[in-house]
């Protein structure tokens, strides 16, 4: 409807932060990787927000969008949707307007 979206553009990260908050989250990721013949663990953010709602995760995709953050979809068995936000400029961005899930 013509209304939400003018909201939506109007206050973007109001509504990514809320559905962060609720069905969201912000984790430590790490990998590892062999340099110098040593395996080293490296740490870094990320952010997740998983739905079944189709309409919901295209609302979540295309604000992300809308604000500049780039972001992966992964489709799980359950048909529930996985969007994951991990490069590191992405992460500062959601970070300085997301803040922490309570």
């Amino acid at each position: 409807m013509p209304w939400q979206q003018r909201i939506v553009a109007e206050h973007p990260w109001a509504l990514l932060r809320g559905l962060i908050h609720s069905d969201g989250c912000r984790i430590t990721n790490w990998t590892t990787r062999t340099v110098g013949g040593q395996i080293k663990r490296y740490e870094y953010p990320r952010y997740f927000f998983t739905n079944t709602s189709a309409d919901i995760v295209h609302i979540f995709t295309d604000t992300l969008d809308a604000v500049g953050v780039q972001w992966k979809v992964t489709q799980r068995p359950s048909r529930a949707v996985d969007v994951s936000v991990a490069r590191r400029a992405s992460v500062a961005l959601m970070d300085e307007h997301i803040g922490p899930k309570y």
